[in-house]
């Protein structure tokens, strides 16, 4: 066995936790709805704080990585991961909830990077396609305890137990990096400053020759969160009348795509290449199986339709990998946890943005609306990804 692979295990544990925290309303709308007295407009814009705070944190945990390395900083974040579920799991009230996203979005700030990372500095250039796929399947797998799991969880004990759930499993991570992941502290970081550090991450974000990158990574996850993360949920539950287990078991088979997608699509490009038209490829096939989901609720599709088309959304929608393998091949591995860090401020912003705009669509014209949004998002991203960036 690789030596990279228990420690790497055990960090990936954090974007496990990432995955069903943030997925986690998407099974639970209407009775947090109901609890805190908001819209699912409300919870819309409340669960947008998440994403935010998530990009906001991305420049000092790009710093923290390549400075302080990659220990210190995963076990910080997973015991800030275990103050912000308790905190969600206590709200009384609206206001509070938005703030235990805030604190939420912050800790799973890192949660991708710090395996991302430890990868990047520990195998090959060659390797890293397939490393990272793994991860972030094995990540992945935390929206499959946010989909069934969670979903039984929510209707038998109540949403707040599953913020409870969540807290545990940020608990169990941080006692397994703590005793698997031997701390490396950078050698760049005794010469460099945290501002040029700093001012580095930003480069990487600005960057020419990598904006059609941060084009189609602007609106990648952002579909991800907003279909299998919010608007999934209720589509199948209000649109398709279906009940809360029955719905949690369709995600669950999206969510089983976007596990062995990443692995898949890494696997993929490894063996034939084309990674800039798979990346393209990918993202393009996503907007329309949204928009083909959208199409059947006029029409009347059957479930397994519906199953079948989120399926298919997650399958196509996990070449996202790709942004990443792309990323490396163009930065020199010192540099991986900055470079990686620009990259997630524009996933997670643009999470961010996507999810306050589906909540506007969302009360002009109901969750079909609101995905609508993401598609639209998505062929945009492609187009300028193509405009910016040789396919």
């Amino acid at each position: 066995m690789n030596p990279i692979a228990i420690p790497l295990l055990a960090l990936t544990l954090g974007h496990v936790f990432s995955n069903a925290v943030r997925t986690l309303p998407a099974v639970a709308t209407d009775v947090l709805t109901r609890d805190l007295a908001i819209s699912a407009e409300t919870l819309a814009a409340i669960t947008s704080a998440f994403p935010a705070a998530f990009a906001a944190a991305m420049i000092p945990v790009g710093v923290g990585l390549d400075r302080y390395g990659v220990k210190p900083v995963a076990l910080t974040l997973l015991a800030i991961a275990v103050v912000g579920s308790a905190l969600a799991a206590l709200a009384p009230s609206a206001a509070t909830l938005l703030l235990a996203q805030i604190v939420l979005g912050i800790a799973c700030s890192g949660m991708m990077m710090c395996p991302m990372t430890y990868a990047a500095r520990g195998v090959s250039q060659a390797e890293f396609g397939l490393w990272a796929g793994l991860v972030q399947g094995f990540g992945n797998s935390g929206m499959i305890l946010s989909a069934s799991p969670l979903a039984w969880l929510v209707e038998v004990s109540g949403w707040r137990a599953g913020f409870w759930a969540c807290g545990a499993l940020a608990l169990g991570a941080m006692v397994a990096v703590f005793l698997t992941v031997k701390h490396e502290r950078p050698a760049e970081a005794a010469r460099v400053s945290i501002w040029r550090n700093a001012r580095e991450v930003m480069q990487f974000a600005t960057s020419p020759r990598l904006r059609g990158l941060m084009a189609i990574a602007f609106v990648s996850f952002g579909a991800v969160l907003g279909v299998r993360g919010l608007w999934g949920g209720p589509w199948l539950m209000e649109i398709k009348g279906m009940g809360r287990i029955e719905a949690g078991h369709l995600l669950l088979l999206c969510t089983f795509t976007l596990v062995a997608g990443p692995a898949f699509a890494g696997w993929l490009v490894g063996r034939f290449g084309h990674l800039r038209r798979m990346l393209l490829g990918g993202h393009l096939a996503a907007a329309g199986f949204i928009a083909l989901l959208v199409l059947g609720g006029p029409l009347a599709f059957p479930t397994w339709a519906d199953g079948a088309l989120l399926v298919l959304f997650g399958a196509s929608i996990t070449f996202q990998i790709l942004c990443f393998a792309l990323l490396r091949s163009l930065v020199r591995p010192e540099e991986a946890g900055r470079a990686l860090s620009a990259q997630n401020i524009f996933f997670f912003g643009g999470a961010a943005v996507l999810q306050g705009l589906s909540g506007a669509a969302a009360a002009l014209g109901g969750v079909a609306a609101a995905l609508l949004t993401f598609a639209a998002a998505l062929v945009i991203g492609c187009a300028l990804f193509l405009r910016w960036q040789k396919a």
